[in-house]
């Protein structure tokens, strides 16, 4: 279970402030992935930062009694002047798991041949997408973490490779998942939530929030 209970967070723009969460309580269960409708520039990424950890709220708790993963896609934990192999065995340390597992298997997936043994600083940003989502993969979670779908590669064999494990994993999993748009929900939830003045909407279906989310945007 992911629990946030009357959870505040808020930036000073320079100008005025700007409310992400005003004192919001929700939770996601496990077995029920939850999709975030949420225009841009509203908090998405902060929101899904604080599930994971990465940022604290202003006030209220925030509880987890699951694994819950790092956001697909989040640079944060690897280092650029290090190589892949030495990142992917130091996230496997982290993580209490077995080095060598996490670094075969994402260098399998990766696909990047003799480029996993140079610094990952010099990787494209494709190469690093694919790295970062290989980590996420090659550590198994209760609940994953998505910001707007799948992270941005031309890889075609990667694609297909990391989308049949992550559907695997996701059939004993539960995902998290925000979004602007709602066609990328359809791929991973049936309940869904709005975000919308501080606060977050409850819908049992994503077809509910949708609609409260077009007439939000459009008014």
């Amino acid at each position: 279970m992911l629990e946030f209970d009357t959870v505040s967070k808020s930036f000073w723009t320079g100008r005025q402030r700007k409310v992400i969460l005003d004192r919001a309580s929700f939770r996601v269960e496990l077995g029920n992935s939850l999709g975030i409708l949420a225009p841009n520039g509203t908090g998405k990424t902060t929101i899904i930062n604080m599930m994971a950890g990465l940022e604290k709220p202003d006030e209220g708790t925030i509880t987890r009694t699951c694994r819950v993963s790092f956001p697909l896609g989040f640079m944060g934990g690897v280092v650029g002047k290090h190589t892949a192999t030495e990142n992917a065995r130091y996230i496997a340390r982290l993580y209490g798991l077995d080095p060598d597992y996490v670094e075969a298997f994402s260098r399998w997936l990766c696909g990047i041949g003799e480029y996993f043994d140079m610094p990952v600083g010099t990787f494209s940003s494709g190469m690093r997408s694919r790295f970062t989502f290989s980590l996420l993969l090659a550590l198994e979670f209760d609940i994953y973490l998505i910001d707007e779908g799948m992270p941005a590669t031309t890889d075609a064999e990667f694609n297909r490779k990391a989308g049949s494990i992550l559907r695997d994993r996701l059939q004993n999993s539960t995902v998290v998942v925000v979004s602007h748009q709602a066609s990328t929900l359809e791929k991973f939830c049936r309940s869904a939530a709005v975000l919308r003045d501080g606060q977050l909407h409850m819908f049992d279906t994503l077809e509910e929030a949708r609609q409260l989310y077009d007439y939000s945007t459009q008014g």
